[in-house]
């Protein structure tokens, strides 16, 4: 007799126990309440096999004192392998009246139960089975099979709602042991299996629903984080915007004074020409009239004639200084031109992306339609299969009825051979002879019932294999169903992709369009700047009234210079304020030219 090994024997009784102590637990969990406490007899029962089967091949490490055997080592692993696992050691640490490993292990398994993480832990410490062989033994429960069946037993346990209190219990001086009484069977067991079919049911849906709300909970936070990175992003484009309007506000209103002292300048020269005029018509008629002192009227209408060439060739100066600015302008506008072609070029690059998907997206089509002619032609052929398998039924019955008579002519073979020899004992050399037609009657009917036996299993063989297929092609077909799905989950993203797009290509244009108008008002103040730079302070000793209000400055009238125009008012002329993004109060602001003001002191204030 064959001996066993004592260690499989201790594992295989481990995972009974463990089998059984889980789905008592369960199953009075379910008719109890579900919400359990630490004085439940089956809870505590089911820790007491835990530890037990976390015990088992446990290698023995030496200390000062004496040998140490405990399971905390390898349960603190876990917080290395899963980083969830960080809060129940921190926790098990800092319980105040655990003294010993034990008690903190004991406590470690409490707490990953009220979790329901359980078995999570425990499958990332199996996993590591190099990170193990440090703490257990080759033939250990945990380094074996049974321990990922254990694994998966625990599973079911996240259908039970535990309430422990680990404070105030007394777990390092806890005996151990297994109550046997409980898991014997009684009358009451046998009955109630339809009770368990039932219960099993609800525990598969209670998981499956519980799985769902996982998934739902991982896509709603991801969604969270999405709508939170776009309300920041829109925050930031309102505050520009604001910022952008503001700007635009002060341009316009820089570009209209300029314009109105262009008006003004052009007024006067059209004024200084017209005098011109007139006084040239009054001298010729004066020159008509009396012929006494021509040469002195010539050499003044000579002088005269040089300062008005000389006007003119000043005011084709400006003029040119004019056409210069423009060429700038027109170059600032090719710039912008140049930036809106480079949008542009991003906006094509963007639907050649959007193309290449909907390429990526007519291959995926493409290939459903031809997963779907290949699954056609496997139901044609499992169509085959199954007439092959009707016929091999038909043959194999018509094969039986071949030897249920074969089987009764032996019979009556026998039953004639019987009696021949009761009646003619005396013609036995007729009777041998056929004795010996029937034996070779009878071994060709076992040859021929061998070979129909032979062709029976090649028969069950190719049965078997064609099972085989079919099986094969419903997986195949379960899966061309799946790629159908990934297909119309893929349309879906294609559409919102083209949304965002679309939604993007319309923020570029809005951008862009707002870019060159105040790229244009930024060259207008540029001019304006250029025909303002020959201007300079006036002194603070020169500086002594308003220029508003003619009254003399103090320390309640304080001096406010404009850095753009040299005027210099007092405080209560300058009343006109400005709100600006950068600065948290109102600026003020010049009269005339609307610059920012600055505060000088008093030429007679120390």
């Amino acid at each position: 007799v064959a001996v066993k090994d004592p260690t499989a024997v201790e594992r295989a009784n481990l995972l009974n126990m463990a089998k059984l102590s889980i789905k008592g637990l369960i199953e009075s969990a379910l008719s109890f309440g579900r919400t359990l406490d630490s004085d439940y007899p089956p809870l505590q029962q089911f820790f007491v096999v835990m530890e037990h089967c976390l015990k088992h091949g446990l290698k023995v490490r030496k200390s000062f004192l004496s040998y140490n055997k405990t399971i905390w080592g390898p349960l603190e692993l876990v917080e290395k392998l899963y980083p969830e696992a960080e809060e129940i050691a921190a926790s098990v640490r800092d319980l105040p009246g655990l003294k010993t490993p034990l008690g903190r292990a004991r406590a470690w398994l409490r707490l990953a139960l009220m979790q329901k993480k359980m078995a999570d832990y425990l499958r990332c410490l199996i996993i590591q089975r190099d990170l193990l062989s440090e703490f257990y033994e080759y033939h250990a429960l945990m380094m074996e099979e049974e321990g990922a069946v254990i694994v998966g037993l625990l599973v079911g346990l996240n259908v039970i709602d535990a309430n422990l209190c680990v404070k105030g219990e007394d777990l390092d001086s806890q005996v151990g042991v297994i109550d046997f009484s409980v898991y014997l069977k009684s009358d009451d067991d046998i009955g109630g299996k339809e009770r368990n079919v039932q219960i099993a049911a609800i525990l598969d849906q209670k998981n499956y629903v519980e799985e769902l709300n996982r998934q739902l909970n991982n896509t709603v936070s991801g969604l969270h984080a999405r709508v939170d990175s776009l309300e920041k992003s829109n925050t930031k484009l309102i505050e520009e915007l604001a910022i952008a309007k503001n700007n635009i506000i002060k341009l316009q209103e820089e570009n209209h004074q300029l314009r109105s002292e262009n008006t003004l300048i052009l007024m006067k020269t059209q004024h200084h020409l017209e005098a011109t005029k007139v006084d040239a018509e009054a001298e010729l008629q004066t020159y008509k009239h009396s012929r006494q002192g021509l040469d002195e009227m010539y050499n003044e209408a000579r002088r005269q004639l040089r300062e008005e060439s000389q006007l003119r060739q000043d005011m084709e100066n400006e003029l040119m200084v004019q056409v210069s600015m423009k060429h700038e302008i027109e170059l600032a506008m090719k710039l912008l031109e140049k930036d809106i072609h480079e949008k542009q070029d991003t906006l094509i690059g963007l639907r050649q992306q959007l193309d290449e998907v909907k390429a990526i997206n007519m291959e995926m089509y493409q290939k459903l339609q031809v997963s779907e002619d290949a699954m056609k032609e496997k139901n044609e052929i499992i169509s085959r299969l199954e007439d092959k398998t009707n016929q091999i039924n038909a043959t194999m019955k018509q094969l039986e009825q071949r030897l249920q008579q074969a089987e009764k002519a032996q019979r009556e073979a026998e039953a004639e051979d019987e009696k021949l020899k009761q009646e003619y004992v005396n013609k036995s050399e007729s009777l041998q002879n056929e004795f010996s037609q029937k034996e070779k009657q009878l071994l060709q009917l076992e040859t021929d019932l061998k070979i129909e036996k032979e062709w029976r299993q090649t028969l069950e063989d190719d049965l078997q294999k064609e099972k085989e297929t079919v099986s094969h092609l419903r997986i195949e077909t379960q899966e061309i169903v799946n790629l159908k799905k990934e297909f119309l989950n893929l349309q879906e993203k294609n559409k919102q992709l083209k949304r965002i797009c679309e939604d993007q290509e319309a923020a570029l244009q809005e951008l862009a369009s707002k870019l060159s108008e105040s790229k244009l008002k930024i060259e207008d103040i540029k001019e304006a700047n250029k025909a303002l730079q020959g201007q300079v302070w006036l002194k603070d000793k020169e500086a002594t009234h308003c220029k508003l209000c003619e009254k003399e400055f103090s320390l309640s009238k304080r001096k406010h210079h404009c850095r753009n125009c040299g005027e210099i008012f007092c405080n209560a002329c300058s009343d006109n304020e400005l709100p600006l993004p950068s600065s948290p109060k109102p600026v003020r602001v010049c009269d005339s030219c609307h610059a920012i003001l600055i505060q000088r002191c008093s030429s007679n204030v120390p």
